[in-house]
Parts: C-alpha cells; structure tokens; sequence
C-alpha cells in the first residue's frame, strides 16, 4: 500500500493543472508519466491491480488490450436474472460499458439454451484496466471477457461458493479434439457470442473450432471471428472492438478473410503430430518484463490519478 499511495501521488503531481475530462465529459490526454522515477520503473500491475474502483472520467479504452487501461469503467452487478460474476475476490467484473452491455445481452441468449439459465462470467477487467496482478496480459482495455464452459444451471451461487467452484474442460487430446462435456449448447452460445456486430474476436482452443467448423450448416461467416489459440478450454474468450469514436483505442487487426476453418485444421494436425523442433532456433536477445507505467498510453496516468 505503501507503494501504491507514492505511485498516486506521483501521478498526481505529473498532471497537476490538467483536467481529467472537459465540460462536456470527453476524456482528453494527460501529460506522460516521468521515466526517470523509481515508481514510473516499477511493475505498473502493482497500481491498477490494488485500486478498488474505476475512474471519474467519460468512458473510454486507452491503447491496446495487452498494453493499456479504461476511463470511466462500468462493474458488471455480482447476480443478474441471467448471469453471475465469479471469482468476485478479484474485482475484475468491471469493463467498458460497452462491455457490460453485451454480457447481459449475451447471456439473456445463452438462457434460451436448454439446459442454461445464462452465464456464469470469468474475468473482464480490474476497475481501471491495466495490466493485472496475476494471469492475463490482455484484458486491460476493457473489451474483454471470459465466458465459463459449465452451465449456469444455479443463479444463486454464495459469494463463497463462487470462489470454490470451478467450470468444466471441453477438450480431449490437449485440445484436438471436444470431450463429452461439449454440447450442441456451447456451439450456439459461441454462435450468438461471435454474430454481435461489436465482436472482433472470440479465442477457444483448437479443437472447438473444428467441431463448429462440422457441426455449421448455415451462415458460416460468423466463424470467421472464431480464432484457436492454446488453453481456453475451460472458457471462451470474447473481444469485443474498440467502440465508435474511441480515439485512444488501438484496434486489433482483422481476422483473415474467410471462415477460417483450414487453419483450425491445421492447428490440429499440428497438436496431434507435432512438427520436429528446428535444430537452430532464432536467438533471441530479449525476455519478457513487467509492464511499467513508463510503457503504458500516457492517458493512463491520468486514469490512475482520477478519484
């Protein structure tokens, strides 16, 4: 706490006579964050994961998902008619409002499915964004969320009992192929997930891909957005792109063109025969380091210092 306390005054003092937004609300920039402190050096985690809520400032991403923060985040409520938030000790049902609108929406289809009653959500953002104590390198704009693979069946889980359970695997042979668990369910509530306009992306490990890939009979060109990347078997996760108007955002680039379903094939055939390792890999002469406040939008200074 400490450390946290300094950090904000720190910040503070480097937006002295600024405003965080103008009359009108619009989120406007904030000067950059001194590089030559020991606090713009230290690991920025360390001051967006321990602030308990989000920012006096219009809504507005800033920068990239793995290398940004959000002004004027919006918390998803705990318990709604057809969701709950989990894992609550983390504080990170919080997001663009954006996001916490396409969650209800999302899981007021979801609850159309036999078998659901909506969604049980995983992590979207902390209050301000940023990068996070523990886990994930995205998730710091605001635009994303993990969505559960178990079947929200019990809307009235305990905060304790949020905490304890856990969501089911949906992958078999590290994730070439779907196990028993899979539904005809979790296809049509990735279907609706990926068909929202705001989608830019969905990530699911392989395996599902190809099933979807199969099972799709109709309009497939919502299985473009369908990306396979390693994990995500125990969840999918949703990325939604950056809103109308939102300057500071930096967009992902698109999908390529196509329903992507060779690719995913691919991704198989690499799972279950992996290729040989090259004999001479690529030296590489940097390693992967914590995220400072000196690497982040200068914005994001401002997001911090905002009461």
């Amino acid at each position: 706490m400490r450390y946290f306390t300094a950090l904000i005054l720190v910040l503070a003092a480097a937006c002295a006579g600024q405003s965080d937004t103008s009359i009108d609300g619009t989120f406007i920039e904030t000067p950059a964050v001194p590089t030559d402190t020991p606090e713009a050096r230290r690991p920025a985690k360390f001051a967006f994961g321990n602030v308990p809520g989000s920012s006096a400032q219009a809504p507005a991403p800033v920068g990239s998902y793995a290398k940004g923060c959000v002004a004027g985040a919006a918390q998803l409520p705990e318990t709604g008619p057809t969701w709950q938030a989990m894992r609550l000790s983390r504080n990170r049902n919080w997001g663009h409002p954006e996001l916490v609108d396409y969650v209800k929406d999302l899981s007021r289809k979801a609850a159309q499915q036999p078998g659901w009653n909506g969604l049980y959500v995983g992590d979207m953002s902390q209050p301000r964004g940023g990068p996070m104590l523990t886990g994930h390198r995205s998730h710091q704009v605001g635009l994303d969320v993990d969505i559960w693979m178990l079947p929200a069946i019990d809307l009235n889980l305990s905060r304790e009992a949020r905490e304890s359970i856990s969501s089911i695997s949906t992958r078999r042979d590290k994730g070439a192929y779907v196990n028993g668990n899979w539904t005809r369910q979790h296809h049509e509530i990735i279907k609706a997930a990926a068909s929202d306009r705001r989608v830019a992306r969905i990530f699911v490990f392989p395996g599902a891909k190809v099933q979807m890939c199969k099972e799709e009979t109709g309009d497939r060109s919502w299985l473009r957005k369908i990306r396979p990347w390693w994990g995500h078997h125990y969840h999918f996760h949703v990325r939604l792109a950056c809103p109308n108007g939102a300057r500071g955002c930096v967009d992902q680039a698109a999908p390529p063109a196509g329903d992507g379903c060779a690719d995913a094939e691919q991704w198989v055939r690499n799972i279950l025969n992996p290729p040989p390792p090259d004999p001479n890999p690529p030296k590489t002469t940097t390693s992967r380091r914590e995220l400072t406040m000196a690497d982040l939008p200068r914005q994001c200074s401002g997001v911090l210092a905002s009461r």
